[in-house]
């Protein structure tokens, strides 16, 4: 596998993993300083500082976008809520090709409030993912299924498997290079048994692997949203992952993406940025 000394550009920092110490502008001025290439951008953040600011400040440091995080959050009680699920994902569009993104992360999003049709949920994500794909092959962005584990099926996202995001991509975009992928997130897919198949599944169509994320599941877990754990530190073989996902085609950026309330978001960000590098070397 590559390694990051021969490889600079190998490693991606996303901004959830610094979010309650930096904004976008802190971000990309502790990327550049500590020899971090590339960065994935959230919403509330690059607002925070303008859009225009933000991509001048990106393009400035002479830094890479790996994604842009997120649109999606497509299922909605009613017509009225779903054109604006889908306005807001062509902002979402917009946002990412002025900041210079690889692709924008879908989400797909959860239940409508009130509904427990888990079918009908789906079918939303698929119709809103059709129309935003429209969309987004006319600015040139490409979108990212992101599928989450199942914990999140009711409030956040109905698209749990790596399969299922195949799948959307085999019927709505299955050809090479589409504009439509899927990005790989070890905290959500890690305990998946059909996982090593649909990377390589994945893989077998040109440029559906947008992206890859990676931190660690800590056992035990104390908040399934807020407590991922520093690569090393927990239950998931990441290496191995890696070698599937790279061994599929996979050439890209490498995203650390932790949310972690408890621990790394009370730590001086500069001391977490050192020692993703390190763990990066020596655990992924």
């Amino acid at each position: 596998m590559r390694e990051l000394e021969a490889h600079p550009e190998l490693l991606s920092l996303n901004a959830a993993t610094v979010r309650a110490q930096w904004g976008h502008a802190e971000l990309v001025e502790g990327c550049k300083r500590h020899g971090i290439s590339a960065i994935a951008t959230w919403r509330d953040k690059v607002a925070e500082t303008g859009v225009e600011k933000a991509a001048k400040l990106v393009r400035d440091a002479g830094l890479k976008v790996s994604g842009h995080c997120r649109g999606g959050m497509f299922p909605a009680a009613d017509a009225a809520g779903r054109r604006t699920a889908l306005e807001d994902n062509r902002r979402a569009v917009d946002e990412a090709a002025a900041l210079g993104a690889r692709s924008l992360i879908l989400v797909a999003g959860g239940l409508p409030p009130g509904s427990k049709d888990l079918a009908g949920a789906q079918t939303q994500v698929e119709e809103g993912i059709a129309a935003l794909l429209e969309y987004a092959r006319k600015v040139r962005v490409d979108l990212a299924i992101e599928p989450l584990h199942p914990m999140y099926a009711a409030d956040r996202a109905c698209v749990n498997t790596l399969k299922h995001a195949n799948d959307l991509c085999d019927r709505l975009a299955p050809g090479p290079n589409s504009g439509l992928g899927v990005a790989l997130d070890v905290y959500h897919l890690w305990w998946d048994p059909a996982l090593e198949a649909e990377i390589a599944r994945a893989g077998r169509t040109a440029g559906r692997i947008m992206g890859f994320h990676v931190c660690d599941w800590l056992v035990p877990t104390n908040d399934l949203l807020l407590d991922r754990g520093m690569m090393g530190d927990g239950a998931i073989d990441i290496p191995k992952i890696r070698s599937w996902v790279e061994a599929a085609g996979y050439a890209g950026p490498i995203e650390a993406e932790i949310f972690s309330a408890r621990n790394w978001w009370k730590r001086d960000p500069d001391e977490v940025l050192a020692v993703c590098k390190e763990r990066f070397r020596t655990v992924c």
